[in-house]
């Protein structure tokens, strides 16, 4: 047996409780000069530590300094068995590591807490959930959008529950289309595509989390069918996030289990699930089906567990007068009312703020898709095509080109609201931006509105766009600096020469559109007509045969060439010469196509001199002291 050399300082081997036995590796300069390559030394050291025991062997030895590099063969029974390497030099302690096997990844765990967090996107603004479950749909290709709040019984609870339901007739989901949708974010694409809004994986998560906690997905193309079920109310308490997920193939006119991309076994196991966590059971589920029926693919999407504003519910909603009346229509309210911050913002009055339908008018900057809110259509506003003096302004902003629409819009007139709209693929993005003077002055630009699409601006290239992935605001970037730099100054000139100048301001004056458009009820094109019509006069469903228009459906949408401004022959309201007042900025505006009668009343305009305020009451000398 080998003598053994005291590790501590002359300490006995039962002293230390600790043995080792080292055969040092010796190396000469005949062993260099020799051979290129220099040879495997094996070093033993064996430690003692209870009854266990881990011999370690030299494996290769550096051809600078001859140290030799450890590695740890395992020994049964012993838990820190594992694979590693040390160098002798610094003597530290051994450590075992894991043996060498199969190539192991780090996946990410996703605990159920994160659908929390992943609501909170829209945690300033609850419209904006509602908005991304919009946007789905219309790329989607839907024509049509049903938005509700009903109240249904859920069983597990014992009572009736309000249920939010977003139903459309898009083209469906692919049951591949379902899991992609679950994930946390996907690749987003290398090419620009200017009619689709959704880009970052994200929108369902976080529209549906934040309006409630648990949402059901039931969705179908003209081949499958699928539900989904993204619950927090289901994974409570669990380690990791759980999706169920069931889908079927269509064989003939049924919907068979589609046993390729799901075992029956999982099948059976995710609806109990749903049926446990929902209020959905299987005659709920076959309910809802039916809706496919008659529009054969769409998807619907119900949303319960809905966010709480104190004792009450965030949201609350009316349904309106029966009937279809269009004096009192259904609605979706924010309950608190709130207005959001803007930078100089002082009115009170933004329905746009916590009216869903309100909201829902201007969302998209060419709208197509019918959208019902409560069971009433929503008449769609397209602003560029309701302002008076319009005016469109052409810059270029770090090489490219900005096409501004600006005017005066009666009713933010009233409502003492400004600013530009500013939309992106389509889609409304900012509201009431105020920019120029109206940051720092609650008057100037009093019911100018300026509309704007800055996708060109802010899509950078290579997949890169300079949006909000909740798509309620622009990241801090170079270009848009340079577009709040040039909309202030293009504002604040058109303020100048369009109304700062003027002399004589009708009190009371309606500002009227400078043309009237409507949309048809079956073609969704806009027309447009003559100057100064009632649209309100109109039925709630408007189609092109009708008056005042009276024309085909196939006739292209008319345009209106930019810069021209098209007066209406009555703008203030008054028909008699004698309470006729002289139309503002007359003499800048090129009036055509009026009638005999309006043309007196702008020759009048011109020769008539400035108003002089009217003293009321009794003269100064004979007011009593």
């Amino acid at each position: 047996m080998e003598k053994t050399r005291n590790a501590s300082n002359g300490r006995g081997h039962g002293e230390s409780g600790r043995s080792c036995q080292v055969v040092r590796p010796t190396a000469t300069k005949a062993n260099i000069n020799d051979s290129p390559t220099l040879p495997v030394n094996i070093v033993k050291e064996t430690v003692s530590r209870g009854n266990a025991c881990i011999q370690a062997r030299v494996s290769d030895t550096s051809e600078d300094n001859f140290s030799p590099v450890l590695k740890f063969s395992p020994v049964v029974g012993d838990r820190l068995s594992s694979e590693s390497t040390i160098e002798t030099c610094s003597r530290p302690e051994p450590r075992a590591v894991k043996q060498a096997g199969p190539l192991e990844k780090n996946f990410v765990r996703a605990d159920p807490s994160y659908l929390q967090t992943l609501g909170q996107a829209h945690s300033g603004w609850i419209f904006g959930a509602i908005a991304e479950l919009v946007d789905n749909s219309r790329d989607a290709k839907a024509t049509k959008l049903e938005i509700s709040i009903e109240s249904i019984y859920f069983k597990k609870a014992g009572k009736d529950i309000p249920m939010l339901s977003i139903i459309d007739d898009g083209h469906g989901m692919t049951h591949q289309d379902v899991v992609r949708m679950t994930y946390f974010g996907h690749k987003q694409p290398d090419a620009d595509d200017p009619n689709r809004i959704g880009r970052f994986g994200v929108g369902f998560k976080t529209g549906a989390m934040r309006l409630g906690k648990d949402a059901l997905v039931l969705t179908q193309t003209a081949d499958s069918r699928s539900i989904a079920f993204l619950s927090q109310s289901l994974n409570q308490g669990k380690d990791n996030l759980e999706i169920p997920i069931v889908s079927y193939y269509r064989k003939g006119q049924f919907m068979e289990l589609d046993t390729v991309v799901q075992s029956e076994a999982t099948a059976k196991y995710n609806l109990k699930s749903i049926k446990e966590f929902s209020p959905f059971n299987k005659y709920l589920i076959g309910e809802k089906a039916g809706l496919f029926q008659d529009k054969c693919t769409g998807t619907q999407i119900y949303i319960w567990n809905l966010d709480q504003w104190g004792s009450n519910y965030c949201l609350e909603w009316d349904n309106g007068l029966n009937g279809g009346s269009s004096f009192h229509q259904g609605d979706i309210l924010i309950r608190s009312r709130r207005i959001r911050s803007r930078p100089g913002q002082i009115s009170q009055k933004v329905p746009l703020d916590y009216s869903l339908r309100s909201y829902l008018e201007v969302i998209f900057l060419v709208p197509r898709m019918k959208i019902y809110v409560q069971g009433s259509l929503v008449r769609s506003r397209p602003l560029a095509k309701s302002l008076n003096k319009t005016c469109v302004e052409t810059g270029i902003i770090m090489g490219k080109s900005a096409h501004l629409t600006l005017g005066r819009c009666q009713l933010e007139w009233e409502q003492m609201n400004c600013g530009i709209f500013l939309y992106w693929h389509g889609r409304l993005i900012e509201a009431y931006k105020r920019v120029g003077g109206m940051i720092h002055n609650g008057d100037t630009g009093r019911g100018v509105i300026g509309v704007i699409d800055v996708s060109d601006l802010m899509d950078e290239g290579n997949g890169l766009v300079w949006v909000h992935n909740n798509k309620q605001g622009f990241l801090d970037c170079e270009p848009y600096a340079r577009l709040e730099e040039w909309l202030g100054k293009v504002a604040d000139e058109y303020w100048d020469n369009k109304f700062d100048s003027l002399n004589v301001v009708k009190d009371g004056a309606l500002y009227k559109p400078d043309q009237e458009w409507v949309q048809c009820n079956k073609c969704r094109k806009w027309r447009m007509l003559d100057p100064g019509f009632d649209t309100k006069s109109l039925p709630v469903e408007w189609f092109c045969y009708m008056k005042p228009f009276e024309g085909l459906c196939d006739l292209p949408e008319q345009k209106v060439d930019a810069g021209v401004v098209t007066v209406s022959a009555k703008r203030t309201g008054y028909d008699s010469r004698e309470n006729s007042l002289p139309f503002e900025g007359i003499a800048t505006i090129k009036v055509e196509d009026m009638s005999s009668d309006s043309i007196g009343l702008s020759r009048m305009a011109e020769d008539s001199s400035p108003l002089k305020r009217i003293r009321r009451g009794l003269p100064r000398a004979c007011k009593k002291v």
